[in-house]
């Protein structure tokens, strides 16, 4: 059998010229494959860095809260009772900025004179502020009742069950975050989810159902709270 011929110089030529094209293709992959690693750490860090600025907004916003329910811990929110308008002299006038003292004073004295005729017991001398909110709908005006201190506030809280059988109700004023986290709580209280939902000092609980075991008393903090229980 005749010895195998070698490739020709050409030959190498065109080797030596496929493997350096092959060797550039190469780095220029692993060139490319380290600019997607480093883009995609640069994603991951860039992702990292938003998540952390979502968990601070959100804890920025619950201090926010925090704080406006706090500034309202005296207040109390009665709806339902019809309160006479503004004197029909300052309606003519035009003047729609701030109610006068002797408005917000009438508008203590309708408010007490109804409790009162309900039973329920109240000092004008404790009541700090008081003028009703903006109309939102065909029923009177709420109004916020602020007192000089707290305990003023749960005494009348308190004597709310004789309003029993009236339109009218007293609550407390809530921000509305926790307005709408009690809302939610008293309509899993309606379907069944939950025995049973109530607000004390601005602060949200529930019972939940089941064994004298499992029916825990919580405090609700967020609406997230009480989408396990949907």
């Amino acid at each position: 059998m005749p010895p195998k011929k070698g490739p020709t110089p050409e030959e190498v030529e065109d080797i030596k010229t496929s493997l350096g094209a092959l060797c550039g293709d190469v780095a220029a992959v692993r060139a490319q494959q380290e600019l997607l690693l480093g883009l995609l750490e640069e994603v991951k860090q860039l992702r990292l860095q938003n998540a952390q600025k979502d968990r601070r907004i959100m804890d920025l916003e619950r201090r926010v809260d925090e704080l406006e329910q706090y500034t309202r811990t005296n207040d109390v929110v009665i709806s339902g009772i019809k309160i006479k308008p503004r004197s029909y002299a300052r309606a003519v006038a035009g003047n729609v900025g701030e109610p006068s003292d002797e408005e917000n004073r009438s508008v203590e004295q309708q408010v007490a004179s109804f409790l009162q005729s309900k039973g329920i017991e109240m000092d004008l001398e404790h009541v700090e502020a008081c003028h009703p909110l903006p109309r939102r709908s065909d029923r009177p005006p709420a109004v916020i009742m602020r007192f000089v201190n707290r305990k003023n506030k749960v005494a009348l809280l308190k004597q709310g069950r004789k309003l029993k059988g009236t339109d009218v109700f007293i609550n407390e004023h809530l921000t509305r975050k926790n307005a709408d986290i009690a809302r939610k709580a008293r309509q899993l209280k309606k379907n069944g989810k939950i025995q049973h939902t109530w607000v004390t000092n601005c602060k949200i609980f529930i019972k939940l159902n089941g064994t004298p075991e499992e029916a825990k008393v919580l405090i609700v903090r967020n609406m997230e709270d009480l989408d396990k229980y949907n």
